[in-house]
């Protein structure tokens, strides 16, 4: 008998952005994310990789290291999808794959304000703790971003 806590392997955290849309998507790439998000100290795209790969290593403040690659990007409905291909320390699951997707709020109090989605799909063998820890990472990170774009 397993005595890991069942639990949902995906997960979806959200805000909305007291911004206009082309301010927050100008700020979601890969690259650029060291620009908003507190726990990271850089992000930079990596040399030698593919010309048809876009992979960025993301370097947090604690001394993890991800490197993550661009699956999708699409400027006309605004979202991308990454997913993480390599960590220092070594990830305890197998996978995950993101997506963040911006839509414009067009009515109601939030009019010109955008609506952010981030999810996350983990492999299986990701546990509680790596779900919850994702979690946290997200709202903290929705936050930044919205300070990120308030400051312009």
């Amino acid at each position: 008998m397993s005595s890991r806590i069942p639990t949902s392997t995906s997960i979806t955290e959200s805000a909305v952005i007291d911004a206009q849309l082309s301010q927050v998507w100008h700020l979601i790439k890969l690259q650029d994310f060291h620009i908003f998000w507190s726990k990271l100290s850089k992000s930079e795209h990596v040399k030698g990789a593919s010309p048809e790969t876009d992979v960025v290593k993301w370097t947090f403040k604690d001394g993890t290291v991800l490197d993550v690659k661009q699956e999708e990007h699409s400027t006309i409905d605004h979202y991308i999808t990454y997913s993480v291909i390599a960590s220092t320390p070594a990830l305890t699951y197998s996978s995950v794959i993101s997506t963040i997707r911006c839509f414009a709020v067009t009515s109601g109090t939030s009019e010109g304000s955008t609506f952010v989605q981030w999810s996350a799909h983990f492999s299986s063998d990701a546990d509680a703790g790596v779900i919850e820890d994702a979690r946290f990472k997200r709202k903290e990170a929705l936050a930044d971003l919205a300070s990120a774009v308030a400051k312009k």
